[in-house]
C-alpha cells in the first residue's frame, strides 16, 4: 500500500500539472513530500506559479538550476538520491517531460522505488528534442503510466507496457485551467498596448529550430507581421529567445514584446485572443479547451489530439506556410474543434484514486 508519495516539480510546465494532484492527495490518508528540483529558479519562471496556483511551500528544494542539461540532470539526481537515502518514499510521481522528470525517475529507480509517470506515452517522433528523450527514458523505467489520451496508451502498448500498468485518466493541466479560469488576471499590457478582445494575437516561440538561427527567426517574424492584418502581436519573450531577438532589428508598431507573464495573466490573454501562434505543446492543449484558434510552427507534435480533435493546426517551420493559415483564420474557415475525452477537470482525483489502490 502506498502511504507516502514524492511529488516532483521543477520547471514551469510542471507546476500546472502537479497543483491539482497536491489538492487531490490532501483529501486522502496518504502523505506527500513536494520536491522542487530548482530547474526553473527565477521568480517569473517559478515563484509566481506557486503563489497563484496555491501550491504549498516545497518540503525540499534541490537547487538544480543553471548550466547545461547534463549538468542540471546530474545535480538533480545527486540531490534527489541524497534525499531518498535520508528518507525513502513509497512512490516517486513525476509529471511531463522536462529534465527534472528524467533525473528523479532515474534516481528513484536505482534505489528500487516505484515511479509513476503522469503524461506518459506522448511522443513527437523527433529525437532532436530533449523532451522526447526525457519521455522515452522515463517511460522505459516507470512502473505506472497515467495517460492524457487513448493515443498515448496505444503508444505504450506498442512498446510492451502491460495493460494493467496503464491508466487513462485525462489531463491535469486542464484541471488547473478549469479551476483557475474564473480568476484570470488582466495584465498591465492590456491597456498599455491598447488590446481588446479579438484584436490581437498571442505569440510564443522558443524552440531552437525557430529562434536559434537569426535568418529563420527573422523570416518567421517578418511573415507573421506581414500576414496578421491589423492585429496587435503580443509576444511574451522566453529568456533564451530575447538574446536572439535583440540582434534582429524586427520592428512594428503592432509588435509588443513582454517579459514572461504569470499563469493567470498569460491565460487571460490567450482566452481573449483572435489566434495564438506558438511552438509550445502545452499551450495547444489550453487553446483547445478554450476554443481559441492555434497555429503551431512545428513539423511534429506530441499532442495529436489538439490537431485531430482540437483547435490547433500544425503548419511546420516554413515561413511561407503562415500566409495560407492566416487566410483561413480571417475568412472564418478555422475549425471549431472539440474537447478530448476526460479533459474535464477531474483527472487528478482519478490519478489519486488509482494510486490508493496500488
Amino acid at each position: 500500500m502506498i502511504q507516502k508519495i514524492d511529488l516532483i516539480a521543477g520547471a514551469r510546465p510542471n507546476f500546472m500539472k502537479i497543483a491539482p494532484i497536491i489538492d487531490a492527495v490532501k483529501g486522502t490518508s496518504m502523505e506527500f513530500r513536494l520536491v522542487h528540483t530548482g530547474q526553473h529558479y527565477d521568480k517569473n519562471m517559478s515563484g509566481s506559479f506557486f503563489d497563484q496556483l496555491g501550491i504549498p511551500e516545497p518540503h525540499v528544494n534541490l537547487g538544480g538550476g543553471g548550466g547545461t542539461q547534463a549538468e542540471q540532470t546530474a545535480r538533480i539526481m545527486v540531490g534527489y538520491e541524497a534525499l531518498l537515502l535520508k528518507e525513502r518514499t513509497d512512490l516517486c510521481l513525476v509529471v511531463g517531460d522536462v529534465t527534472s522528470t528524467l533525473a528523479c525517475s532515474i534516481a528513484a529507480k536505482k534505489l528500487n522505488i516505484p515511479v509513476a509517470h503522469v503524461e506518459a506515452g506522448i511522443r513527437s517522433g523527433d529525437r532532436s528534442m530533449p523532451e522526447e528523450i526525457n519521455r522515452m527514458v522515463t517511460d522505459s523505467i516507470s512502473d505506472y503510466f497515467f495517460t492524457t489520451t487513448e493515443w498515448a496508451g496505444d503508444q505504450l502498448r506498442r512498446t510492451g507496457v502491460a495493460e494493467e500498468q496503464i491508466f487513462f485518466v485525462g489531463n491535469t493541466m486542464i484541471d488547473t485551467l478549469l479551476k483557475h479560469r474564473p480568476k484570470f488576471i488582466q495584465p498591465a499590457c492590456w491597456k498599455a498596448c491598447g488590446l481588446e478582445q479579438g484584436n490581437y494575437m498571442v505569440m510564443t516561440l522558443h524552440r531552437p529550430a525557430n529562434v536559434d538561427g537569426e535568418a529563420q527567426f527573422k523570416a518567421l517574424l517578418d511573415k507573421i507581421i506581414d500576414e496578421s492584418g491589423d492585429l496587435n502581436i503580443v509576444f511574451p519573450v522566453h529568456p533564451r529567445t530575447r538574446k536572439t531577438l535583440e540582434q534582429l532589428g524586427v520592428a512594428s508598431d503592432r509588435l509588443h514584446l513582454l517579459d514572461p507573464l504569470s499563469y493567470l495573466e498569460f491565460n487571460y490573454l490567450v482566452e481573449r485572443a483572435r489566434v495564438v501562434v506558438t511552438d509550445s505543446g502545452g499551450i495547444t492543449e489550453e487553446t483547445t479547451v478554450m476554443g481559441v484558434p492555434c497555429i503551431t510552427l512545428r513539423d511534429n507534435t506530441e499532442r495529436p489530439e489538439t490537431v485531430e480533435l482540437g483547435t490547433n493546426e500544425l503548419i511546420g517551420t516554413d515561413p511561407e506556410a503562415i500566409a495560407p493559415a492566416m487566410r483561413r483564420l480571417f475568412s472564418g474557415a478555422w475549425k471549431k474543434g472539440s474537447i478530448p475525452p476526460l479533459w474535464d477537470g477531474k483527472t487528478a482525483h482519478r490519478i489519486v484514486a488509482h494510486i490508493s489502490q496500488l
